[in-house]
């Protein structure tokens, strides 16, 4: 897997999947599974784009899931061939929705994968409404627990919290998991 900082990866097509990814959850392995069986129909490149640190850490102080060496580790894992780390501050955060697609059209994505509730650029402007007038886009279903509740890192975070470390996990989809409490 090849890393990249934002503004700097450049291809000729490629599947996109975007998002926070804090945790590399059974949700979010679900959408970027997804993105990559629609690169491989296509047979061009699966790019994850991420941000450095992921936004709620960024904005709400919200503990970290996953540091950026597991982070890295775990998208090498399910087959991503580049990863952009979008260096997340107030100036990436005060981009508009015009500059993020520019951005993206850089690596020519045939179609984009994002999961529920995405919103990119200044206050959240932009949806996913705006990708698909530039792009091919997708929204990836939620992945929901046995129980019916949503997977999501925020859940994560509060089972964590809890000391629930054990369901935690499962929705980690993983058996052992090091939570960075910055």
């Amino acid at each position: 897997m090849k890393v990249f900082q934002n503004n700097q990866l450049k291809l000729e097509q490629s599947v996109v999947t975007i998002g926070a990814f804090d945790g590399i959850h059974r949700g979010h392995q679900a959408l970027i599974k997804k993105a990559k069986s629609q690169a491989e129909l296509y047979k061009v490149p699966l790019v994850v784009y991420t941000f450095d640190p992921p936004p709620k850490v960024f904005f709400q102080n919200q503990p970290l899931l996953t540091s950026l060496p597991e982070k890295r580790r775990f998208l090498k894992e399910l087959g991503v061939c580049y990863t952009v780390f979008a260096s997340f501050d107030e100036v990436y955060a005060s981009r508009g929705v015009q500059d993020f697609i520019d951005e993206l059209s850089d690596v020519n994505p045939k179609e984009i994968w994002v999961g529920p509730g995405f919103n990119f650029a200044k206050g959240k402007s932009g949806t996913i409404a705006d990708l698909d007038n530039a792009f091919k886009a997708y929204q990836h279903p939620a992945v929901k627990c046995p129980e019916g509740e949503v997977i999501s890192s925020t859940r994560i975070r509060n089972l964590l919290q809890h000391k629930e470390v054990e369901k935690a996990y499962s929705l980690l989809g993983r058996n052992q998991y090091a939570v960075n409490h910055a």
